[in-house]
């Protein structure tokens, strides 16, 4: 019966860079039925690393594969060894949780798919981010009706210390921006509305790393008429709002990670004018004048309440599926994102809008 095993489960990770050590952090505390057993990287300190932490070190990846205890494998290892590491992680019977972008291209994440559904095993993507609080702020104020139907939603994300060394500034690697935090904003974007995305436009920048993308403007059209825009910067000393989304009955920002914002609503239209056009800030305009403020009403949006915003929930659905239950972050849900990314890449390219059906 789903839900009532006590059953602890083995993980093995292959890759134990920054992304790995989080979850081993996030392990440790317990809270999931999941525990790191051992680790395999190309790097000796890394491998060192794992052995004063207390967890083994694999000689080899087909070494971290043979040993019957691991159930789950983690792939956290840069972008372009994906999919030949989850092939073998599949072949050798483990359940996969891959680290997102889980690939570079569609075809290879069908790939992988195939061979989960031909193994009977469960292969699930680390799209964390769909529990962070800023986004949960913002789903819960649309959701619960505060700024009507949304027509505009703008997502950023941005820094101003460059990028990391490594793979995020290898082209061959899958570095840039669009892989490494794209992925994310566009997976919430997508989990949140449903819709089929039907055009997509994206603008790329190399300020500062030739090989990459370390700026980027992408917007996505829904079959319904939502415009998604979704910037990602890694040199903006002055930042916008994580999100801004305009309704028909509000207007929505969510300030910062932890979900404080507010919303204005309109209380009447005060769309009525004189035939003067009198002075004001902005000099002599009627369309820009100032609102009156008896006509709206400000509502304090607080950090949302409940939220697990850590890896826990990923690791929650995968055991709950190895068990019986539906998988909650779906591989197709992460080729939908794959494809649109592939579009972007496209776009970027050719200087124009892409039609799509995604």
């Amino acid at each position: 019966m789903v839900g009532v095993s006590e059953k602890i489960y083995t993980l093995g990770i292959i890759g134990y860079g920054g992304m790995a050590g989080n979850h081993r952090k996030q392990l440790e505390k317990k809270n999931v039925r999941v525990r790191l057993k051992g680790v395999y990287d190309i790097k000796e300190e890394r491998r060192v690393a794992a052995v004063e932490q207390g967890y083994i070190a694999y000689g080899s990846v087909d070494a971290l594969l043979a040993d019957e205890e691991i159930d789950i494998v983690l792939v956290a290892t840069p972008n372009d060894s994906h999919k030949a590491l989850a092939l073998r992680v599949l072949d050798a019977g483990k359940h996969l949780l891959c680290e997102k972008p889980v690939t570079m291209t569609a075809e290879e994440l069908i790939e992988i798919m195939a061979k989960a559904k031909e193994k009977g095993l469960i292969f699930t993507v680390d799209q964390n981010r769909r529990v962070n609080r800023d986004f949960i702020t913002m789903c819960r104020a649309i959701e619960g009706g505060l700024i009507g139907k949304p027509y505009v939603i703008e997502s950023r994300v941005e820094g101003s210390r460059g990028m990391p060394e490594g793979w995020r500034t290898s082209k061959a690697q899958g570095g840039g921006m669009l892989f490494d935090w794209g992925v994310h904003l566009i997976d919430q974007i997508m989990y949140f509305c449903k819709e089929k995305v039907t055009d997509v436009y994206c603008k790329m920048f190399s300020v500062y790393y030739p090989e990459v993308d370390d700026n980027f403007r992408l917007t996505l059209t829904f079959e319904g008429g939502l415009v998604a825009h979704i910037e990602v910067s890694t040199n903006n000393f002055i930042k916008h709002p994580r999100f801004y989304v305009l309704g028909t009955e509000g207007t929505m920002v969510v300030d910062e990670w932890v979900g404080t914002g507010k919303v204005i609503q309109p209380l009447s239209r005060d769309d009525k004018w004189g035939v003067e056009i009198a002075q004001n800030k902005v000099g002599p305009s009627k369309t820009m004048a100032p609102r009156d403020p008896s006509t709206v009403r400000e509502i304090t949006l607080s950090e949302p309440e409940g939220i697990e915003d850590n890896l826990d929930p990923t690791y929650r659905q995968l055991v709950d599926a190895i068990e019986g239950a539906p998988l909650k972050i779906l591989p197709e849900q992460a080729l939908r994102v794959v494809r649109v990314m592939e579009a972007a890449f496209q776009s970027a390219e050719s200087g124009e809008a892409v039609k799509v059906c995604i």
